[in-house]
Parts: C-alpha cells; structure tokens; sequence
C-alpha cells in the first residue's frame, strides 16, 4: 500500500485473533498499521503486535531496500502497537526512538529498558525533520491512554493519527457494512469515555492541512469526503450527541415473559412509525454492540427481571459499561419483572445517577410474572412517551 510518493505501508492484517483486548469479537479481523517514511534519514511509526514482529520487519525491510533506518517513533505504547520496540531496536542498533516522556517511562515497564542512550523525548509542538519532511508533534494525553502523541507531516499533510479514526477489521477484508459500523463499535468501546480529550484533539486538528489520515487501526483515510466524514462521526461520538434518531430495546430475561414484553414493545414503537427500533437480547448478543447502539441512538428501553432483590447479572454488566463511558444526554425507560417483589426498574435507575442528562420515562411497565391487559396498557403508554419530543 503507497500512501504517498515518500509513506509506503508496513503493518500486518491479523485474522487469527478471536477477542481484540480480550472482549471485541472481531469477525473481520484487525489490522496493525505501521507506516515508513522515506527521506534523507527513514521513519518508522509504530510497531504492530508480539505476534506478527518478524513479518513487520521483512515489510520494513522490504520497502526500505535494505537501508537502515534512522528514527522509530512510537506515538502509542499499547502492546498491539509497541510489542516490537525492543526487537527493532536490535534489528536496527543506529536508530533513533522518538516518543512522549510518559512512553520512555512506560517501555521501562514493558522492556526493562528506556533506550536512555538512543532515545529523543517530544512533547506538543517539536519538530522532527528528515529532509523534505518535518513532523510535528501533538499531545493527545487520554485519546485514550495518557503517553500518546500524535504526528503531523507538513510536507505531505498527512496526520498519523494513533489510536484515533481507527476501526475493526483487517485491511484486507471487504467490510460489507462500510467504515462507520466498525468505527463506531471501535470508538464507543475502547475511546468512548475520553470524549472531553477527544474533543481537544479535535480542536487541534481543526487547525491542520489534512489530506490523508493514518490511524494505528483500519483503513487510511485518503479523501476529503472520508476525512470530513471520519471528523464529523467522530464530533458526535465525542460530544455524546444523538447521532440517529431511533430507540434501543434492550433486555434480560430467564424464562421468557420479560422477552415477550420487551418485543411486544418493540411491535409497538414499529406500529407508531418510529424510524428505528434495535434490539438487544444482552445474554446472546454481543453485548458491545449493543453499547455501540444505546450511544448512537437518542432513546433507550432496558427491560430486566428482579433477580436476588437486585437485577439479572447481564442488564448489571451492560449498565455498567454505559455509565463507565459516561452515557448522557439520551431519553430512557424501564421495564420491570417480578413475581412478588420487583424492584427492577429502581434498581436500574439508580446505577445511572451520576449520568448527565438523562431524562427518565415518567411511565414504568411493571410486569407481574407474565404480560396481561393491564401491563400491555402500560406498554402502550411507555411506547407513546418514549417516541414524545
């Protein structure tokens, strides 16, 4: 891959993976992008994963002809990026590494060394020429871990951007479903709680010449279409802004009667002409993605059973990673199942209080063990006060 005359491509598609960081399900794989910068002195950024080291190497090798290189910056030291510092660091014993303070202290943690001797510390605003090329340096602490830099070449306006406009799947699979689904997923998951420090990235990057953005993950973003759009997601995602008008139906249950409820809302919200009804079962589907859905959708319906005078464990788990990520500004209504004391709807409420802006359905469904006249009513209310301005 040749982003430019001078950036060739030397990162690695990975389609063995199973969990990305242990909890993504991945079915499109993952990719690990390292880019070489050719000048009068050779640029690396990044590394890729332990696993795929000597595959790196060789495309290194490979599109640098042989020449040694003279600088590895490394904007990011999460091991899917920085595993193989340390082995290029022996590969290439006249190299230069070029990082934030924070990261020299971190591959201290990781390799028992900083490279002391051969190390160049950058903070926000440093340059680094190479020739026809200058990168500049930017802070990006907590977008999402707090060493990162991000690097922009003036020369060829390229921004590197880390961790930021990155997305699921190898680069090699077609993904049917385009860039957004992913990127979402992507985000909302592994970014979503930094919105604040994203958002002053973003400010940043506003004041750039940006013709081409390389991330650490997914594909390059080469167009002013894609880059506008990339930029404008992740303005929204950021901001925690409703994205798509719709409402996420998302439910528990043990025996049924609680999944009878949440569908027959579901059949509800369809029949009033709501644009956009998503679904979740939150034992069976995947439960980021079900994250990915109560974010990018302004309305949320959470129907669980009483379970231990609590609530069911994966409603609780689900709940978790939306206040974990500073779920706001969003409309949401309850569901409760309980056949003698059901405290469900309580329950849930009170795991989103330090939540901003949240509005809460003045109308709770209260399901006495099974659906009847008087809990269908009830549905039909829900259903007419969740779709209200």
């Amino acid at each position: 891959m040749k982003i430019s005359e001078d950036i060739k491509y030397v990162g690695v598609n990975d389609h063995d993976i199973d969990l990305f960081e242990g909890q993504y399900v991945v079915p499109l794989g993952m990719a690990y992008n390292s880019y070489l910068v050719k000048d009068g002195k050779l640029t690396v950024f990044d590394t890729v994963d332990a696993r795929f080291g000597e595959e790196w190497l060789a495309n290194v090798r490979r599109e640098a002809g042989g020449a040694a290189i003279d600088y590895l910056v490394v904007q990011h030291m999460e091991p899917d990026h920085s595993s193989n510092v340390a082995l290029f660091a022996k590969a290439y014993p006249g190299a230069k590494i070029v990082a934030s303070q924070q990261a020299f202290a971190m591959m201290k943690n990781f390799f028992g060394t900083d490279f002391a001797d051969r190390r160049i510390v950058v903070k926000e605003g440093d340059t680094l020429s190479t020739g026809r090329h200058t990168f500049t340096f930017v802070a990006a602490p907590m977008v999402h871990w707090p060493e990162v830099i991000v690097t922009y070449d003036s020369a060829d306006k390229v921004l590197f951007s880390a961790d930021g406009f990155g997305k699921f799947g190898a680069n090699d699979a077609v993904d049917p479903e385009g860039w957004d689904c992913e990127a979402r997923r992507y985000y909302i998951g592994i970014v979503g709680k930094y919105g604040p420090q994203v958002q002053a990235l973003l400010k940043k990057a506003a004041g750039l010449d940006i013709a081409t953005i390389c991330p650490l993950h997914g594909p390059v973003l080469s167009t002013p279409e894609e880059i506008s759009h990339a930029v404008s997601q992740y303005s929204t995602w950021s901001s925690y802004s409703v994205e798509t008008d719709g409402v996420l139906v998302a439910y528990t249950s043990v025996y049924g009667h609680t999944k009878a409820a949440a569908l027959k809302l579901v059949e509800m919200l369809k029949a009033k002409g709501c644009p956009k009804v998503a679904v979740a079962d939150l034992a069976r589907d995947d439960q980021p993605e079900a994250v990915e859905d109560a974010f990018r959708y302004g309305k949320m319906v959470l129907a669980t059973t009483t379970y231990n005078m609590d609530i069911f464990p994966w409603m609780r788990h689900f709940i978790w990673h939306l206040t974990e990520r500073n779920y706001q500004n969003r409309k949401v209504g309850f569901i409760e199942n309980g056949s003698w004391a059901p405290v469900a709807a309580k329950t849930m409420k009170a795991m989103f209080e330090k939540s901003k802006g949240l509005k809460f359905c003045d109308t709770v469904v209260t399901v006495k063990s099974a659906l009847d006249s008087g809990s269908e009513a009830m549905l039909e209310r829900l259903a007419d006060e969740i779709l209200a301005d």
